[in-house]
């Protein structure tokens, strides 16, 4: 078989890694080397969404939307907090059942059905909530749930 040859990048062009390149970063064992520093719990990345989170919360006074405004198309509403809760029990027993007591570091192997099940379940319940609190925000709607949903994300990473 036949690589052509870019004359000014190489054999397999500027967006491929080298073979040597290759080498280098795997070990012996055929693991990748981890040269990477795990980012910090506290970083820029993290305060931004938390604090977007929190602006967003108070400018559409959001918890008081969610209690009390009759325009949520209830029915949408209670589906996507269903599913919502079936991805935090699963995300529950992942991390607690599975890695706390049993010590289960790759859950995904073992269970190898919770991964695409949990993420259908979100992506189900983002489009339900969606749906139920269009009629509040109009076109802002998957704005603000995507500010809330990074703003949690990235509160929990920070507790643990």
């Amino acid at each position: 078989m036949h690589i052509p040859r870019h004359p000014e990048r190489g054999s397999l062009g500027q967006g491929h890694r080298s073979s040597i390149e290759a080498r280098c970063l795997v070990s012996a064992s055929g693991q990748v080397e981890k040269d990477a520093k795990p980012l910090p719990r506290i970083n820029r990345h993290s305060i931004f969404w938390i604090v977007a989170s929190i602006g967003v919360t108070y400018y559409v006074d959001f918890l008081h939307n969610i209690m009390e405004n009759d325009e949520i198309k209830s029915w949408w509403f209670n589906v996507g907090l269903s599913l919502l809760g079936v991805c935090l029990s699963l995300a529950m027993f992942c991390i607690v059942y599975l890695e706390w007591f049993k010590g289960i570091q790759h859950y995904e192997h073992e269970y190898p059905a919770i991964p695409p099940i949990t993420t259908a379940a979100f992506i189900a319940a983002s489009c339900s909530l969606n749906m139920a609190l269009w009629p509040v925000w109009s076109f802002f709607t998957p704005l603000i749930l995507f500010t809330q949903f990074m703003g949690v994300v990235m509160f929990i990473s920070m507790l643990g």
